[in-house]
């Protein structure tokens, strides 16, 4: 697939439609975590520094075609005015003549934020002739359209695949950055290459597990998904989560890989608790040994350090889902353990986004420790799961 980059672009003295991943998390109107934002400042950078103005569109949440005012994107705009150090004119409308108007003002150096683009339905539309109404609007806006916003490019949306078909276009250096390190994930990775799995549901990773499986060299499960792992060996898992449709597929997926020869590490043994509540009482058990009437929420430290051990060994690794409750300082020491062991890979660690992503920071790690730190969790699973991604096709064309 070749994608054009910035530099095949002329912007200077022309205005860019800049999709971006703005999608960042909120607390009582507060960002709680700008990694996103930063992310997407080496872009903006460039082409202001080419001469450009920009039109940024970006969604946060999912309102579902309705003006929710906590997914309003004004906060975002202050914060990314603060990180560039000048002034960011936001819109409250997305399309309509009051942008049109503040489009056509805008000189060489000036940033629009337009407001949260899922506010509009016909961005999420099923039907194509509603979204690419929507895309027409938006590229009435701007000469050339750039696309950086890696978190929704598995969406066949307005502002991510239809605008892309009317003008011209490049991938921003984020949405670069985050395809070339996918490729080292799925194009001869250097060996050994572990994969560490985790998060709630493992009907969400199951397509990534099956497609990596001939791929890999170990695979650690935690996270609430172990406990469909745990369920199809027979085990006890008391009140844990369980897709019990899954366990078909899981009791497959194990047969596989010891066909194939691959190691899948599952806990040994789990912090169990009666309630899930971050003041629950933390009980340390078995992995075959867990209480009918408590839950896990976390991996335990025989297993922690075990899954640390592994990944230490690889040349090459990546991890997505956290290995219990994090937000939960009782149930965060799996997640913790496994977080410093990709810091001390000597190769490449990729932390894939989503909670990943927000469970290092809270946990108090720089960015800087890891190889990279991925902006899109959905986008990097469907990518390692073999899926063609519309809005990395469409640049394409």
């Amino acid at each position: 697939m070749n994608i054009p980059t910035l530099e095949t672009l002329d912007v200077r003295g022309k205005r860019v439609l800049l999709r971006c991943d703005l999608n960042v998390p909120l607390k009582e109107g507060n960002i709680t975590d700008d990694g996103r934002i930063r992310a997407s400042l080496p872009t903006i950078k460039y082409l202001l520094e080419s001469g450009a103005s920009i039109v940024i569109v970006a969604h946060l949440g999912r309102p579902k075609g309705e003006r929710k005012p906590e997914l309003s994107l004004a906060p975002i705009a202050q914060r990314l005015g603060e990180l560039l150090g000048r002034e960011i004119i936001f819109s409250s409308e997305i399309v309509g003549a009051s942008v049109t108007e503040k489009v056509e003002a805008m000189t060489p150096g000036a940033v629009l934020l337009l407001e949260n683009i899922r506010y509009e339905a016909a961005e999420t539309s099923k039907v194509e002739s509603e979204r690419e109404d929507l895309a027409r609007k938006l590229a009435s806006y701007a000469d050339f359209f750039v696309s950086d916003g890696f978190g929704a490019v598995h969406r066949k949306h307005a502002s991510v695949y239809d605008v892309a078909k009317l003008l011209p276009h490049a991938a921003g250096f984020l949405v670069a950055a985050e395809v070339e390190v996918l490729k080292k994930l799925t194009q001869e990775p250097v060996r050994p290459y572990g994969v560490v799995l985790g998060g709630a549901k493992v009907s969400d990773k199951i397509g990534v597990i099956s497609n990596l499986l001939e791929k890999v060299n170990v695979l650690a499960i935690g996270g609430g998904m172990v406990f469909t792992f745990l369920a199809a060996q027979g085990k006890e898992i008391g009140t844990s989560l369980v897709e019990t449709d899954s366990i078909p597929t899981v009791l497959e997926l194990l047969k596989r890989a010891n066909e194939i020869g691959v190691e899948i590490l599952l806990p040994t043994d789990i912090v169990v608790a009666p309630a899930f509540a971050a003041d629950a009482t933390p009980t340390l058990v078995s992995a075959d040994q867990i209480p009918h009437d408590q839950m896990g929420l976390d991996i335990g430290p025989v297993s922690a350090a075990a899954f640390a051990g592994e990944i230490e060994k690889c040349k090459t690794v990546f991890w997505n889902g956290p290995m219990g409750v994090f937000e939960f300082p009782n149930f965060a020491a799996g997640t913790r353990a496994v977080a410093a062991a990709l810091t001390h890979v000597d190769g490449i660690s990729v932390v894939g986004g989503g909670d990943s992503a927000a469970a290092v920071r809270k946990l108090g790690f720089a960015d800087s420790e890891f190889g990279y730190i991925s902006t899109g969790g959905g986008a990097s699973l469907e990518y390692l799961e073999g899926k063609e991604l519309p809005g990395l096709l469409v640049l394409a064309i």
